[in-house]
Parts: structure tokens; C-alpha cells; sequence
């Protein structure tokens, strides 16, 4: 009697064991055994699965599409579904080409039609459901989102379930609703922690939805604590594209913290990957480093990177921005003007930012009415999602509106609760803006000693976050000076008051305040005449 060996391992079980485990490369050994053995869709599936977390995209592709026709073949709709909503996802984030995602996706549809309900029709609800979120139809998705948290509790399917929970408060928080889409992502956060998911691609998009939340109303401690969180998941589990999606926004939470060089760091990392392996989001990571650039007073470098993204929102928010830093008021108008018609306005969240410069242009312009309108928008949706961030915000272009139409009693106490609440909040460079327009009114105001004090903390304050400006030999543009800008500060030279500039020039009194404003920002310089001493020093004057 001979003695039994050993049972002979299925390649196909052992590899489904591994990618449970995070285990890629030992998955993808298991699944390629499988496949020498006998070519079957499931072992295609996870074999298409494994090169995804690896990066191998061109394994992911064949693999997925071959297993997709090998299911259509073998007559299971249902499985072919599922993975034609894969490729829908690679479609879009590997090869940025969303038209034929969208085709991937209409093919689950047609596959899932006759079909009783099933996981498949709540993964499909989801991908259809971030793709809403991107193009700013909120209340489409949300009603989608919520259909698939259903469908996961019906089903006892608690990674479907906690998964479209998180992208529903995601939903909510972009809607405006914090409250509401908090307590939702916190539900999903508590079932991550507490091990209840068992999906790792489910636990890590979770995460993510987390941060964009936090992220977007500047909950930057809970944002923070997360982005650690899901570092050290990426880490153990070795997702590099993942996390490149998730550190671009861990990047934005370091830049409004003043921790620039982190933040940068953050970026270096992220956009080689981006544009290796996510090229359809690799737009985010070039936007987020024009924006550092802006900040650090690189101007023109600045202006051409969102001029080369100005097609996506925050490109176009970024070139609003930079207009209103050269004093392009009109520009910088119609810029936000566009962002808040891309975004949407079921975005609530969204819009703050569009808004934080469209009532400033429109108040430096003295439209008046519309500048209004802006600034009740902005407040409305401050009290709302009720963080001290937004609230300095709201308080911030209240202020800066005020000082513009010449109500200076109104302007300085908002612009000191702002000041203060951006202190409070951790965001430097926010502060310091805020007190040298806290400091024009001041001056305006007659009290020059408070207007000089805020203007030195405010330029110490930039000092220390490394704004830099450009000297030239031969003229100020490089300086982040517009030609009006050099023609106010020639004109401060010259020992010219407020009101012999702006009789001089045909201008308001209040629109040299701003002019001066932000000569004093792109130089940071806490005085006129420092400002005229670093712009002769270039050449400028």
C-alpha cells in the first residue's frame, strides 16, 4: 500500500487567499500557474486584479478585457459586468479617457438589465456615482450613492455597504450638508477601524473619501490624521497609485498649514506617479503645484503652469487667483466667474473658493451689487458648514468688501476676527494676507503704528513660509508687479499721498489701498518706503 502524498494546492484559491492578504506578487505567481494550467476568466480576473495594485497596466488591460470576453462566452452576465465596471475605472484613471469608460459602463448596464440584484448593480451605482461627483451633478449621485448603501445592506454586502456610505457623505459635505456627510463618513471610518471590511480596494477608496471631505470644508486636523492613516495602508499593502491620488490632496492639507516644504515633497512624490500610472488625475497634482508656486510669490511661473490646465476647474481657479494677485481685477472676475459656472452650483463646498475671489475683483472693481451677491453666497455657505476656516474666510472677503467701498468702521473688526480665527485655524499665509489688508485699513483709518505692527508680523510671517519675489535689472514684472502696481509705487516715491495717486491716475482712493496692498504682499515688505527701496534695488523704479 503506497502512502498518499500531499493534496495538490489549486493555484486559483491560493492566489484569491494572497490578494485578501495584499499579497500582489505571490497573487499573481498563483494566478499565472492557473492560467498555464487551463485559461479561464476567473483566473483572468485575478490575475488582471493583482497587476493593478502592482501597477502593470498593460497586464491589467489584457487580462480584464480577455476575462470580459471569456465571461460573455461562458454566459455569465453577471460576471462580465463586473469587470467591464473595472475597466470603466481603468479607462478613466490609468489612460484618462473617459468616453470609453463611459462605454464600459453603459456595457454593465446592458449586462446587469435582466439580472436580480446583485453587488455588481451597487459597484456599478458607485463608479456611475464618482463620475457625477466629478462633474459637479451632486443630487444625481447622491441618490445613486444611496441606492447602492441599500442594495449593501439588503445583500449583507458590508464593503459595498460602508463604501458607497463614505462616497454618499462625501456627496453631502460637497452639498453643503458637513453635519450629515460627517456622521456618515465617520460611520464608514468606525467600520474600517474596527475590521469589519474586508476589501482593501473598498477600505482604501473609503479613506480617501474621507480626506476629499475634510479636505474641502479645511478640516485639516481630521484630514491629516487620516492622510497618516491611509500612508501606512499604502505602505503595508504597496499601492502606489492610490496613494499618489490621496497624498495630491494630503499635499493641499500641508499647504494651507504654512508646511510648504512637506508639501512640495508630498507633490515630487506624487506627480511621477501620477503621470506614470493615473495619467486621467495627474491634472490634480499639477494644479496643486502651481498653486504652491503662487504662493511662494513665483508668479509667472505660476500663471503659465494654470494657463497650460485652465480647461479643468482648478485651473481655472488658479489663473483667477493669479489675476487678482497682479491687480487684473476684471480678469480675475471672469475667471471665478467661469469656475463657480464649472463647478456647478450644487457644489456648495466647492464654490467657496471661486467666491473668495470673486468678491474681491468685484469689489475692487466697485460693482458693487454683484460683489454682494458673492459675499452672501460665500457667508450663507460659512455658517453653514460652520468651521472656523470657512467662517475666516467668509469674514476675510467681508472685510476686504468693506474696505473697498469705503466703510472702513465696517471693514476692520471683520477683517480682526478673520485674522484671528485663521490663526487659530493654523493657516499662516491666509493670516498674513488678512492683516496687510487689516493694516491698509488701519492706515486709512489714521492709525499707523497699529497699521505698521500688523504689517510686520504679517511680513515676518511670509518670510518665514519662503515667499520669495524675482528682482531684474531692467523692469518690475518679474517682481510679480503689474504696470498699474509700478506706476503706483513710482508715484509712492515720488512722496505722493493716497489721494494725489488716485488724482493722478483717475483711480478711487480705495483702489490704491488695494494696490498698495498687494505691492506690500509680492514684495513682502512691511512698509511703503521698504517696497520702494527693494523695487529700486531691482531696477524696477
Amino acid at each position: 500500500m503506497t502512502e498518499a502524498g500531499p493534496a495538490q494546492r489549486d493555484p486559483l484559491l491560493d492566489g484569491g487567499e494572497a490578494l485578501r492578504r495584499g499579497a500582489w506578487g505571490e497573487a499573481r505567481e498563483h494566478f499565472e500557474a492557473a492560467l498555464e494550467e487551463r485559461e479561464t476568466p476567473q483566473a483572468l480576473e485575478g490575475l488582471g486584479m493583482a497587476a493593478q495594485w502592482l501597477v502593470d497596466r498593460e497586464t491589467v488591460f489584457v487580462a480584464r478585457e480577455r476575462a470580459y470576453r471569456l465571461y460573455r462566452q461562458r454566459q455569465l452576465p453577471r460576471d462580465a459586468a463586473r469587470v467591464a465596471i473595472q475597466l470603466a475605472w481603468d479607462y478613466r484613471t490609468f489612460r484618462g479617457e473617459p468616453a470609453i469608460a463611459t462605454g464600459w459602463l453603459q456595457r454593465a448596464h446592458d449586462l446587469l438589465s435582466d439580472e436580480e440584484s446583485s453587488s455588481e448593480h451597487g459597484w456599478l451605482a458607485l463608479r456611475e456615482a464618482s463620475v457625477l461627483l466629478a462633474s459637479g451633478r451632486l443630487a444625481a449621485a447622491h441618490e445613486l450613492a444611496s441606492h447602492a448603501v441599500e442594495l449593501g445592506r439588503l445583500l449583507s454586502d458590508v464593503d459595498l455597504e460602508m463604501t458607497a456610505l463614505a462616497l454618499d457623505g462625501l456627496l453631502l459635505v460637497n452639498e453643503g450638508k458637513v453635519a450629515e456627510g460627517m456622521r456618515r463618513l465617520d460611520g464608514s471610518a468606525a467600520a474600517i477601524v474596527g475590521g469589519d471590511l474586508q476589501d482593501l480596494s473598498a477600505i482604501s477608496h473609503s479613506c480617501c473619501y474621507l480626506i476629499f471631505a475634510c479636505e474641502r470644508v479645511r478640516d485639516f486636523d481630521r484630514a491629516g490624521q487620516w492622510c497618516e492613516r491611509l500612508a501606512e495602508f499604502c505602505e503595508r499593502y504597496g499601492s502606489k497609485p492610490l496613494f499618489s491620488v490621496c497624498r495630491t490632496h494630503y499635499a493641499g492639507v500641508l499647504m494651507f498649514r504654512g508646511r510648504w516644504p512637506q508639501a512640495e515633497e508630498e507633490l515630487r512624490l506624487a506627480a511621477p506617479e501620477l503621470e506614470t500610472n493615473v495619467a486621467g488625475m495627474a491634472g490634480e497634482a499639477f494644479v496643486a503645484l502651481a498653486e504652491l508656486r503662487r504662493r511662494q510669490g513665483r508668479t509667472d511661473e505660476a500663471a503659465r503652469m494654470f494657463a497650460e490646465v485652465e480647461h479643468l476647474p482648478d485651473g481655472r481657479l488658479g489663473c483667477a487667483r493669479v489675476a487678482l494677485d497682479q491687480g487684473e481685477y476684471r480678469t480675475a472676475a471672469d475667471h471665478a466667474e467661469q469656475y463657480l459656472r464649472q463647478v456647478g452650483s450644487e457644489a456648495k463646498t466647492r464654490r467657496v473658493a471661486g467666491l473668495e475671489v470673486q468678491v474681491r475683483a468685484l469689489a475692487a472693481l466697485r460693482d458693487s451689487d454683484r460683489a454682494q451677491h458673492a459675499l452672501e453666497e460665500l457667508t450663507l455657505i460659512a455658517t453653514d458648514v460652520d468651521t472656523e476656516p470657512l467662517r475666516a474666510s467668509a469674514l476675510a472677503a467681508e472685510g476686504a468688501s468693506a474696505a473697498a467701498a469705503g466703510d472702513l468702521p465696517g471693514a476692520r473688526p471683520a477683517l480682526e476676527d478673520a485674522v484671528t480665527l485663521y490663526a487659530r485655524s493654523g493657516m499662516p499665509y491666509e493670516c498674513a494676507l488678512t492683516r496687510i489688508e487689516l493694516a491698509q485699513v488701519l492706515a486709512a483709518s489714521g492709525r499707523n503704528d497699529d497699521a505698521n505692527k500688523e504689517c510686520a508680523r504679517a511680513t515676518e510671517a511670509l518670510e518665514q513660509l519662503g515667499v520669495v519675489s524675482k528682482p531684474s535689472p531692467s523692469n518690475g514684472k518679474s517682481l510679480g508687479l503689474t504696470g498699474r502696481e509700478l506706476e503706483v509705487l513710482a508715484l509712492v516715491a515720488d512722496g505722493l499721498t493716497d489721494p494725489q495717486i488716485a488724482q493722478r491716475l483717475v483711480i478711487s482712493e480705495h483702489t490704491v489701498h488695494r494696490h498698495v496692498s498687494n505691492i506690500l504682499v509680492k514684495l513682502s515688505c512691511s512698509s511703503r518706503a521698504a517696497a520702494v527701496r527693494r523695487a529700486a534695488a531691482a531696477g524696477a523704479l
